[in-house]
């Protein structure tokens, strides 16, 4: 019999974490998703570069589009909603 393991809900609300607990627990979930689903890390790495040169960056997070660049750039389904990679 397999067991699925299921992700723990520790948070609802991000405002109420402290801003170093979230984002150690967004780079956890990204460690953690299944390697199928994300890019190689050359490609990733590429992709936060061209997001670091972006004016729209605050914070980690694109303001245009309201995403946590990290999540969308690991992804492989995913792209910059603004055609920069």
């Amino acid at each position: 019999m397999e067991i699925e393991s299921k992700r723990v809900c520790r948070k609802c609300l991000t405002r109420d974490m402290d801003q170093s607990a979230y984002f150690e627990n967004l780079h956890l979930y990204i460690a953690n998703l299944d390697e199928d689903l994300k890019v190689d890390e050359p490609l990733y790495e590429k992709r936060l570069s061209v997001c670091k040169e972006c004016d729209l960056l605050l914070d980690g997070m694109c303001r245009g589009c309201g995403c946590y660049v990290e999540l969308r750039a690991v992804m492989k389904k995913n792209s910059c909603p603004y055609s920069k990679w």
